[in-house]
């Protein structure tokens, strides 16, 4: 939800290279929006090296150009190279005065928390992100005002960090702060509200309250393909998420249809080593380990599970959540010996990353408890 802010060309810096950097620049936006992450890429450090060499390697246009690069290496899914871009643009920005009044400026100083915070936060760095998340934050209400969509997208931004750490209250609150400026700005039949709209049925989703949730994720469905057209993947990704209510709540044929869908267009559009196409495997993999198809679903557990674990390392939650659900299917197909090694690995990295009382770290112990009790039943008989 973050703007990208065009290069300002002041009178300092009009020169015809500096002209040249803006269309490479902003033909770069244009390509990173259509997920063209190639060329976007080219044409971002093609910009940048013009701009390093006419303004200097710390001018604020530098630091703009970066948080595009930076943005189409998380796109990618290369996460680490992303985040050592953002941290270069956080130390441009350090050496202008905090309080500038120059919009621009404190957009960009506001860019770059956020894009750091998401990074660590994909990364599992949770206690690393919310402090830039609140910065973030901050930024935006002083500059802005409390009711403008750059405040929304920061309060969307800590959001989603809380539901991660299983803070759902907390993210309850922010979503429908965020929800009301958005409406009230921009319209309700914007791509902004959509995003807002899936992430209140994402928190349903792992609040338990799936029924509640449903009605979040089909307007954010309906908004996103009236804005961005139904093979955009940003409404594959609505339409994902509706998905796994509708599994939740039994309708099996519909979310596999979706989920099938939805992996062709993001292996298509993404590549097949895409964060979108591992969540959508493990979910695919969930609806048909529902449908009986044990042999199918571990297949794309597994597959999951390899995409996860090079993008985002073998000790991420998110690892663990997959590692927890393949666990599941091999108890059922009778290999107890993996699936409790699997539970083990699952239950060590939810205790280490997220607080004490999350429901993931009580499933997957649960689950463990019950495989152990199987395997031994002359330890828990009466």
């Amino acid at each position: 939800m973050a703007s990208r802010g065009r290069i300002e060309k002041t009178s300092r810096v009009r020169l015809d290279p500096v002209d040249q950097a803006v269309s490479l620049h902003d033909r770069a936006v244009s390509a990173r929006d259509q997920h063209r992450h190639q060329e976007a890429e080219r044409l971002a450090r093609h910009a940048l090296t013009i701009l390093e060499s006419t303004c200097g390697r710390n001018h604020p246009d530098v630091a703009n150009v970066l948080i595009c690069l930076a943005g189409v290496q998380e796109d990618r899914g290369e996460y680490r190279a992303a985040r050592a871009v953002f941290r270069r643009v956080r130390a441009i920005l350090k050496k202008i005065p905090e309080d500038t009044r120059d919009h621009d400026i404190q957009r960009l100083r506001m860019q770059a928390a956020r894009g750091l915070a998401n990074v660590y936060r994909t990364l599992g760095r949770y206690n690393g992100a919310e402090p830039l998340f609140k910065d973030a934050l901050t930024t935006a209400e002083r500059t802005f005002g409390w009711h403008h969509p750059e405040v929304a997208g920061a309060l969307n931004d800590l959001a989603v960090l809380y539901k991660h750490t299983g803070q759902f209250s907390k993210a309850s609150r922010l979503y429908r702060r965020a929800l009301t400026i958005l409406e009230d700005t921009l319209g309700p039949d914007h791509p902004q509200v959509a995003t807002v709209l899936h992430n209140l049925g994402g928190l349903e989703h792992a609040r338990g309250r799936f029924a509640r949730g449903e009605p979040f994720a089909r307007r954010s469905v309906a908004v996103r393909e009236k804005a961005l057209g139904s093979n955009h993947p940003e409404t594959v990704t609505d339409r994902a998420a509706l998905a796994a209510i509708l599994l939740e709540l039994g309708k099996l044929d519909e979310a596999e249809a979706i989920y099938r869908g939805s992996l062709t267009i993001f292996e298509r559009v993404l590549g097949p080593m895409h964060y979108e196409v591992a969540v959508t495997l493990n979910n695919l993999a969930a609806v048909e380990e529902a449908k009986g198809d044990l042999a199918r679903s571990t297949r794309h557990y597994r597959r999951a599970l390899v995409i996860k674990e090079r993008l985002l390392g073998p000790r991420h939650p998110d690892v663990a959540i997959t590692l927890n659900n393949l666990a599941g299917i091999l108890r059922t197909r009778r290999q107890p010996v993996e699936a409790a090694r699997m539970y083990r690995r699952a239950l060590n990295i939810l205790e280490r990353t997220l607080v004490p009382r999350h429901p993931k770290i009580a499933r997957c112990r649960a689950n463990y408890l019950a495989l152990i009790a199987e395997m031994h039943p002359e330890t828990t008989s009466p």
